[in-house]
């Protein structure tokens, strides 16, 4: 059987991941069975083409070009199911037809500024690109682009009797278009336009007349022109040029929907993918996979609904004049029937099926970095497939495969990969459970070969770049957070780089507040690194030595704050009260004492004044000794709830710190209130020291909580003046208004209780006057079993 004469070259316009462009496409190809096909994308792709066929290659998937010494520089050229590339590509390796890429390298794509060619926007007459589609909808009598595309390409049922009809009345309203609109067509595309034509000159040579080009439809009329090889050459010469490498990756639905690669975006690829894939009866199906989807969101819906739902989408066709219900109609058939006029139902149907979460898979043998095929080694080893759709991921970090996948996930973190996104409000300090959010998108696969210059494994390369990290952070805080996610990371073999920065920058770092900065993050390595079983006794060291330093230092960078730098001051308070309390006490060093214990009277006082004394040691304010450390630690403290220079509100958060950890008592600390808020001090700082006290952090719940913390404010506030009262009501107002609401009502409902609902915990109804010690004693068995056998008889 003669093949029929073909229109040669014939050149096939089409819309970018437009199924009705698809299903015309493959019909052209089987009528004229060409010889050679050439596809729009870049020239060095040829290499690829093969892969497409691969039974393991499934779309969507994009052509990932990159700069080979700047991986950061790529470009991406998408591909769906219902991509007329796509259909022409695999029609031909199918058929055993030899395929071509057509467009210009991506080594000159990279190395162009990526504003070249859109137009000199300093010109004043220069004429903006033209929308084609706007104009052929405009000349049809249409307002909608898109509507009137899925009209006229998208909606139709077959080819008619020619399949090439299609597209030579496409090319004739384009060459039209494009003699209107000459001037204002873009450089980058005249110059593409000619490489194209270069390109088919070259298979008119190789395999005669018998080509298809499948192309934008833009260009057909620029590729039927007749030029010059040393014109186009012309327009080619010069270009800037780098070194680029190509390969297959994944590509999802959800980026299909947004501007990307070559500005081919479209608003449903769910929606386009079912037409192309639909056999027939499209409407039904779309409405039955809809019904399938709402039920398993436990929504009612029925076959009936179903049913209804096609008859009114058929009906809306029909009243606006469509061939066949498009997605406008079947939309609003979906949202009256099937989701009873809810648009949150309706947004579930048009985020899972309109747009969808379809990724798309590539062969092992597709082209890739090292790091790259280590990341997917690792991947099916810990059974974390990538996927599009965001997942929540909890770790139990005793068992070895989530302990290794958390390894894993905070390696590619430290190298710039952010696969996983921590889960806030699932992980806790020191805990051996931890939460991810995982969500793998095609950009990350341009950030593994970014990081590919660090190694060719995903530790060696994390190791690499932590040392980087390490010797060129700026600041304390820069390397103990470092410290803590290489302990994260298992990274063992760079903790010797970052410890030896960390205690380098420690040693020489003297601001106070930049210390306080650093201390969190070492104490939570050193828990995690407890959870994880890591050495971490030089990290141990260090951060024994910068809390050492907080301590002497702390008070004088306190004092003379302006009120901003207080209000960070009070928070650093806070989270360096929390990380001392995570951090090993220090051995006492031979013929050395510690200091003194507080609440014992032999404390040299607070800062530059005497201050108040403390309580002699009662049996209800007997606290303790809990550590050389954190004897240190409420040293510090004292001198800052009574430095005179110290801010206000750091001060009432020091007193307030010490009586939640039982190193002052209710005197003491009344005491202490009394003379912050006495009448002979401002009412500003009055106001700052009671902000520190009872605001901040956890707002009024500890007052809720603690009755003794009520009862101390409560007797306070009685033993007010009637005629200083009205002073001292702003600055109650100032830090009570910034409780929650219901902190707020369930203050009030004690107080209306009276003085008598405040009262120690002791003697509340309930509660016995001493502690039981035999009842206390009973949990010990079950604390040996849960922590360990070195819990204490």
């Amino acid at each position: 059987m003669t093949a029929p004469p073909a229109r040669a070259p014939l050149l096939l316009g089409v819309r970018h991941h437009g199924p009705g462009s698809a299903r015309a496409v493959r019909a052209a190809l089987a009528a004229a069975r060409p010889a050679a096909v050439l596809v729009e994308g870049p020239a060095e792709a040829d290499a690829l083409a093969g892969l497409a066929a691969d039974p393991d290659m499934r779309p969507p998937v994009a052509l990932l070009a990159h700069a080979a010494d700047d991986p950061g520089r790529a470009a991406f050229w998408p591909f769906a199911a219902f991509s007329p590339e796509w259909t022409a590509l695999r029609w031909a390796l199918d058929v055993g037809v030899p395929v071509r890429f057509a467009d210009l390298p991506a080594a000159h794509t990279l190395a162009a500024d990526p504003t070249w060619g859109d137009g000199d926007e300093d010109a004043d007459d220069a004429a903006p690109a033209p929308d084609p589609l706007a104009e052929l909808a405009r000349a049809a009598g249409h307002e909608d682009p898109e509507r009137w595309w899925e009209d006229a390409v998208e909606l139709r049922e077959g080819g008619g009797a020619d399949p090439l009809a299609p597209f030579e009345a496409l090319a004739e309203a384009m060459t039209v278009l494009r003699e209107r609109h000459g001037s204002a067509v873009r450089p980058r595309d005249l110059v593409r336009e000619a490489h194209m034509r270069l390109r088919l000159r070259a298979a008119r040579k190789e395999f005669g007349d018998r080509i298809v080009v499948v192309c934008g439809a833009w260009h057909v009329p620029a590729l039927a022109l007749r030029t010059t090889v040393a014109a186009d050459r012309a327009l080619l010469k010069g270009l800037p040029k780098v070194r680029t490498e190509l390969t297959w990756v994944p590509w999802t639905h959800r980026r299909l929907a947004r501007r990307s690669g070559y500005g081919a975006g479209i608003t449903a690829p769910g929606w386009y993918g079912h037409l192309f894939a639909a056999p027939d009866r499209p409407v039904e199906r779309w409405m039955t996979r809809a019904a399938g989807l709402l039920r398993e969101a436990d929504h009612p819906v029925s076959t009936a609904h179903v049913i209804e739902a096609v008859r009114l989408a058929e009906g809306l066709a029909a009243l606006r004049g469509r061939p066949r219900p498009g997605l406008d109609e079947t939309t609003d058939a979906v949202r009256a029937v099937l989701c009873g006029g809810s648009d949150v139902s309706l947004g579930l149907v048009r985020d899972r099926l309109v747009i969808g979460d379809d990724l798309g898979e590539v062969p092992a043998g597709a082209p890739a970095v090292p790091l790259q095929r280590d990341l997917t080694r690792l991947q099916k080893s810990l059974r974390l497939k990538p996927e599009a759709d965001g997942r929540d991921l909890d770790l139990d970090l005793r068992g070895g495969t989530d302990a290794a996948r958390s390894r894993l996930l905070h390696r590619l973190r430290l190298l710039g990969v952010d696969w996983g996104e921590p889960a806030p409000g699932r992980s806790g300090t020191g805990t051996f459970r931890e939460g991810w959010r995982l969500s793998w998108q095609p950009e990350l696969h341009v950030r593994v070969a970014e990081a590919g210059v660090w190694g060719t494994t995903v530790e060696s390369a994390a190791t690499a770049r932590a040392a980087f990290l390490a010797r060129t952070a700026d600041t304390l805080r820069e390397v103990t957070d470092l410290a803590e996610r290489c302990l994260l990371a298992g990274l063992g073999d760079a903790l010797p780089a970052v410890l030896g920065a960390l205690a380098d920058r420690a040693a020489l770092d003297t601001d106070a507040a930049r210390l306080a900065d650093a201390l969190p993050a070492l104490a939570r390595a050193l828990r995690y690194g407890d959870v994880r079983g890591t050495d971490t006794a030089a990290l141990a060291g260090v951060a024994l030595g910068v809390a050492e330093r907080i301590c002497v230092g702390l008070p004088a960078a306190c004092a003379g704050l302006a009120p901003a730098a207080a209000e960070a001051m009070r928070d650093r308070l806070d989270a360096v009260h929390t990380a001392i309390a995570l951090l090993p006490d220090p051995k006492p060093d031979p013929g050395t004492e510690p200091d003194p214990k507080p609440g014992s009277g032999s404390d040299p006082g607070p800062g530059p004044g005497p201050g108040p004394a403390p309580d002699p040691p009662s049996e209800a304010d007997a606290v303790p000794g809990p550590g050389l450390l954190s004897d240190r630690w409420a040293g510090t403290l004292r001198r800052l709830a009574g430095g005179e220079r110290v801010a206000g509100v750091v001060r009432g958060r020091a007193a307030r710190t010490l009586f939640d950890g039982g190193l002052a008592g209710t005197r003491e600390t009344g005491r202490t209130m009394g003379l912050a808020l006495s009448p002979a001090v401002p009412p500003a700082e009055a106001a700052a020291w009671i902000d520190g006290f009872a605001g901040g952090a956890g707002g009024g719940l500890p007052l809720v909580h603690d009755e003794r913390l009520f009862a101390l404010l409560d007797a306070w506030l009685g033993a007010v003046p009637d005629e200083v009262f009205p002073a001292v009501l702003p600055l109650l107002r100032r830090t009570f208004g910034g409780y929650d609401p219901g902190v707020r009502r369930a203050l009030g409902e004690l107080a209306a209780r009276g003085p008598g609902a405040a009262v120690p915990a002791a003697a509340a109804p309930g509660f016995a006057a001493e502690p039981d010690a035999a009842r206390a004693d009973a949990v010990l068995p079950l604390l040996r079993l849960v922590l360990g056998p070195e819990v204490p008889a």
